[in-house]
């Protein structure tokens, strides 16, 4: 189904510290008009310049996501982008006067209660999506991190981690469908080991961190003097070592959080792509910089897609037709105004160009969004399908004593909207040649040089008894 792109209503402002910086930030999300997509910009550098969101511009992933474009950075994207996506927000401007994201609790929650309180509005254009069009895969056997995306018709993630300790060893994640962010990911902490924690604090590497945006995991035994030496480094009164292996600054809330909060890494990073995903990503020991491969991986494929699509072939839809609409209606049973093939304007053994005239004067359009008309999906099946039918019929030296019958659809995606006042050019071939009546066709449908909708089609023709 096509869907609009959405903003926020209007801008709305979070303030916190990031996390390795120290730093106090004011950050703001601002609205942005269709086709802008997701934007930081550094108000506090000369010129106020703009960070595209974009997984060409990772420059580091070794404590967080930090992104640079013509020498400025933003680091500890992850959390923030991940809100956006999961929120379902198309195109944003997200200014800060400093260099990092505030870390907050360590989770995408307070990101996401200050888009529910600016709200979202759906604009005019239409929401354009990375769809997995076939299997992508990324291996380190180093790290032992796996992680695998396939098509689906939604973005669904699967995460397994495995940090083989005690106390965090195998869980696992799901989010069956994006729209479940907020409830199932958005509010899951980030979390940290406690001998990684002391490393940290002892190179000065986590300025702004405190025990209320972490899980501190317990792997070793800890006496009660470096548990009080902590204390009075996070200014706690004090801290002990819960049964389930963590300080008791938090409460787990939920006994899989930290692999959700992985999964919400993932979300994060892919969001680095710039636009929603359709499609299954199962991931086995994810972190950041195996995200980051893998989603310069999914836009390698993204890309070969878009250039096979530009290859576009050229039609000349004012040149005399070899069929017109009176020489279609001796080859197809098909009367109007279920007659949606206007001429043909191609045609050989295997191939048929044949192309429909949207205009407002069509029936459906009375009651199929009227206010708002767009040529119905299932018709422009029909229409394709009527196209291939002269293509079929084509074989046989009197097509008028046969019917086409269509025993199978697969694979049908729609592109982009389709309006009154379009041509609709449906371009079909045979996959294999005709058997026994039987006829294997893949076609896509073109407006303006662009697809808006392909399929595979099955067709059977009988002869009339």
């Amino acid at each position: 189904m096509l869907e609009k792109q959405h903003t926020l209503k209007k801008e709305i402002c979070v303030s916190g510290t990031g996390l390795h910086t120290g730093k106090y930030v004011n950050i703001t999300f601002k609205p942005a008009h269709e086709n802008h997509g997701i934007k930081f910009k550094r108000i506090d550098v000369e010129n106020q310049p703009i960070i595209d969101v974009d997984v060409d511009n990772v420059v580091d992933t070794s404590r967080g996501t930090t992104i640079e474009q013509n020498g400025v950075r933003i680091y500890t994207t992850e959390h923030v982008l991940a809100a956006i996506i999961g929120f379902g927000i198309d195109n944003i401007l997200i200014e800060l006067d400093q260099l990092e994201i505030p870390i907050m609790d360590g989770s995408s929650k307070y990101f996401i209660e200050a888009f529910e309180k600016a709200g979202v509005v759906e604009q005019n254009a239409y929401r354009e999506y990375i769809e997995i069009t076939s299997d992508i895969e990324y291996i380190n056997p180093g790290n032992k991190v796996k992680i695998f995306a396939s098509p689906a018709d939604d973005y669904k993630i699967i995460v397994d981690i495995d940090f083989e300790t005690k106390v965090l060893n195998i869980q696992n994640a799901e989010l069956n469908s994006i729209n479940d962010f907020k409830d199932e990911i958005s509010k899951c902490r980030t979390f940290v080991f406690l001998h990684e924690l002391e490393f940290l604090l002892k190179n000065d590497l986590i300025k702004g961190g405190d025990l209320s945006n972490a899980i501190v995991f317990v792997n070793k035994i800890v006496t009660q003097e470096e548990l009080d030496r902590l204390a009075t480094l996070f200014k706690q009164p004090k801290i002990k070592v819960l049964k389930e292996g963590i300080l008791n600054n938090l409460k787990l809330q939920y006994p899989n959080e930290p692999a959700r909060h992985k999964l919400l890494d993932v979300v994060g990073d892919l969001a680095l792509l710039g636009k929603p995903i359709k499609g299954k990503i199962t991931a086995k020991r994810p972190g950041h910089a195996s995200n980051v491969q893998f989603a310069k991986l999914i836009k390698q494929q993204y890309l070969k897609s878009k250039s096979k699509m530009k290859e576009i072939p050229k039609f000349d839809v004012h040149k005399k037709p070899i069929y017109d609409i009176n020489q279609i209606k001796k080859i197809l049973p098909h009367r109007p105004p279920f007659l949606f093939v206007d001429k043909i304007i191609e045609l050989s053994d295997t191939r048929i160009v044949g192309l429909k005239n949207v205009t407002m004067n069509e029936s459906f359009f009375v009651g199929h969004f009227p206010d708002e008309p767009i040529f119905p999906g299932v018709i422009q099946i029909e229409a394709m399908a009527q196209t291939g039918g002269v293509l079929v019929l084509n074989s046989v030296p009197d097509p008028e004593n046969y019917l086409t019958f269509f025993m199978k659809i697969d694979k049908v995606k729609f592109r982009k909207p389709v309006v009154p006042g379009d041509t609709i050019v449906f371009v079909l071939e045979l996959m294999s040649p005709i058997r026994r009546g039987l006829a294997n066709m893949k076609g896509k449908a073109y407006v303006g040089g662009k697809v808006v909708m392909e399929a595979e089609m099955l067709a059977q023709i009988s002869k009339v008894k």
